[in-house]
């Protein structure tokens, strides 16, 4: 082949402006339109959705390039509107710009099928409810005749790109195709599970998904949700229900914005984002506003780069949204995409706040709680020992809420330990009068269980109605103290600064010349923290107040980090962008380090705090504070009913 490099801006080579044939004006549609054999199986299947199908059918051949036939039992098509359906910009579901504003059906600009038609082989047989038979549509002749079929339509497109054979080429393998094929149909089956689905490849089904309920049962999804995305998704998710509305407190009206959906737990996650599925509308998108919420709900949940999972449905005022922004409906653009931005970001945080410590106490809960009760449960000494039960052990009495505080709520007179808690003087054997002992937890209370022992000054061993529960008192503690600062820092927004103590004798160390500019750049935010440093010369900088949640601490590490986070965000707003990385710092530094000594009680306090502090199941860093072993795994490491 001959190629002519001379630019057709030269006068010798210009062409004359005219207009483009019909059949090229199609094709070149059909270009932005379809991409690949998914791309008309998406359509087709919106079509099958607008026209109130209950069931859809799809049939591929050679992973959609010689055949693609979607069946539904819709409403139909008259026989005199099937011509029409054939013809650019002919649709049913607009017909003004008021309607384009406020789409609500999943198909609207009436390009689809015409598209489809210019490049491939296409047929449409409908039968409208009442006729006595259907009728045939042949796409390149035009011909109508009279066919068998009941109710709905079916619309068949035979070689696909035939017409255009140079975009057959950069198709795919028949198996990536079909598996992209596959995946348009998994999303519209995630957003409706009032439809069943089927998907047939060269006369054997490969996918199939039943109508579960009526649409907007919770049942319904549920079980939709675990049908395509497996069961594990539902067990390892945790439900997001979410709704603002435009007067607060004011029942009667509607929420401008509602998100629902199921949100993975972190351990949920996987490296890559192969399982984030939003909609808003019931329309399937991918919106960078909509991605960047969840992915900022997940920040100090997730470790390193591991993508969450998530399925999570965006309902608000269709005029409010528009979805004429791109030829495959697939991106959307919102009219206040920091309302929606904060929506999704508040729905899935508040879903993922709840400790699943404290979602996994059951009744026999209770039996753990007092075990005076276990040997009238036990049928008889070996079922017992079989049970790891010691019988003579007394029950544990933990040290109660009331006893456990804050270093800066500390009375005068007791002691505080290296975790930040308050423990009263213990009674001593002389004593004229015997301590009360504190008041016991209610029963049932105890999903962490009962501390046994310290592992190697790292780990915590505990034990509940399950089996096993090791925790990593660090992780665990740097949670405890990090969300206690977050708690601080909101209640210190009207202005005020974090509780600080300062420091007896004021800590120095040598600082570079960057802490050092870092420190006098930075003063009113340092306050802010709870944090007093000052320059001492151009080389020395002194630290004089702390926080007073990380009085014990060491000043002058912390001090380090807090300056080198604080540098390499100087160049924005550190308070808005950096302020929970800042005190996720100063509580990596305050919490209990390793190889530290615990006491029953003061373990057992951890574990308390554990349950009643949000996000407490990962630390900062996204790694896991605690990981249970059932006894079940137990028994079978060491064979037991074997």
């Amino acid at each position: 082949m001959n190629f002519d490099p001379t630019p057709l801006s030269n006068p010798s080579h210009r062409r004359p402006i005219r207009e483009l044939p019909d059949t090229l004006i199609s094709q070149i549609a059909a270009g932005e339109v379809v991409e690949r054999p998914a791309s008309v199986v998406r359509e087709l299947v919106d079509n099958a959705l607008d026209a109130g199908a209950s069931q859809i059918t799809v049939r591929l051949l050679a992973g959609g390039v010689r055949l693609i036939s979607v069946e539904d039992d819709g409403s139909g098509i008259l026989p005199d509107e099937l011509p029409i359906a054939l013809k650019r910009h002919a649709t049913s579901k607009i017909g003004s710009l008021a309607d384009l504003e406020s789409v609500g059906t999943m198909g609207f600009r009436g390009e689809a099928l015409a598209a489809i038609n210019a490049i491939a082989d296409c047929a449409l047989l409908s039968r409208v409810s009442g006729q006595a038979h259907a009728y045939l549509l042949e796409g390149q002749t035009g011909e109508i005749t009279p066919v068998a079929r009941s109710t709905g339509t079916t619309v068949e497109v035979k070689e696909l790109f035939f017409s255009t054979p140079a975009r057959r080429k950069f198709l795919k393998t028949d198996a990536t195709e079909l598996a992209h094929c596959v995946e348009a149909v998994r999303r519209h089956a995630l957003a409706r599970p009032d439809v069943g689905f089927a998907i047939w490849h060269e006369g054997k089904l490969v996918e199939q998904w039943r109508r579960c309920g009526d649409l907007g049962s919770l049942p319904a999804l549920e079980q939709r949700l675990a049908d395509v995305l497996g069961s594990d998704f539902v067990e390892r998710s945790v439900w997001v229900d979410f709704s603002t509305q435009t007067t607060p407190g004011r029942p009667d009206y509607a929420p401008v914005i509602k998100v629902w959906g199921r949100a993975g737990i972190p351990d949920a996650a996987r490296s890559r984002a192969d399982q984030q599925f939003c909609y808003v509308n019931g329309r399937f998108v991918r919106d960078k506003v909509i991605t960047h919420a969840a992915r900022s709900a997940y920040e100090d949940v997730l470790h390193g780069q591991r993508q969450p999972v998530y399925a999570l449905y965006i309902e608000l005022d269709p005029t409010r949204v528009d979805v004429n922004v791109h030829p495959t409906k697939i991106e959307v653009r919102f009219r206040d995409s920091r309302e929606v931005h904060q929506a999704v970001r508040h729905a899935v945080e508040s879903a993922l706040a709840a400790p699943r410590a404290g979602q996994t106490t059951t009744d026999s809960t209770a039996t753990m709680a007092n075990p005076a009760t276990w040997s009238a449960q036990e049928s008889d000494e070996e079922q017992a020992l079989a049970r790891g039960v010691d019988r003579s052990d007394r029950p544990f009495i933990p040290v109660s809420y009331a006893q456990v505080a804050m270093r800066f709520d500390t009375p005068v007179g007791h002691r505080v330990n290296d975790m930040g808690a308050l423990w009263a003087p213990p009674p001593t054997a002389t004593a004229a009068a015997p301590a009360e002992a504190p008041a016991p937890l209610p029963v049932g209370d105890w999903p962490l269980g009962r501390a046994l022992a310290q592992l190697k000054g790292i780990y915590i061993l505990a034990e509940n109605t399950q089996g096993l529960v090791i925790v990593d008192m660090h992780a665990a503690h740097e949670r405890i103290v990090y969300e206690r600062l977050k708690t601080q820092w909101s209640q210190a927004q009207d202005g005020s600064c974090l509780p600080s103590q300062p420091l007896l004798i004021p800590a120095a160390f040598a600082a570079t010349p960057l802490e050092v500019a870092t420190a006098e750049s930075h003063t009113a935010t340092l306050m802010l923290l709870g944090l007093d440093i000052t320059p001492f010369s151009n080389k020395t900088l002194v630290v004089r107040a702390v926080p007073t949640t990380l009085a014990q601490g060491d000043a002058v590490a912390l001090a380090r980090s807090v300056l080198t986070e604080l540098a390499q965000h100087e160049a924005s707003n550190v308070v808005q962008r950096a302020h929970n990385a800042l005190l996720g710092t100063m509580a990596c530094h305050g919490a209990v380090r390793a190889n530290r000594h615990l006491t029953l009680e003061e373990m057992n306090a951890l574990l308390r705090q554990m349950e009643a502090t949000e996000r407490s199941d990962q630390c900062n860093h996204g790694r896991p504070t605690w990981r249970p072993i059932s006894l079940r795994e137990l028994d079978a490491l060491f064979m037991r009913g074997r």
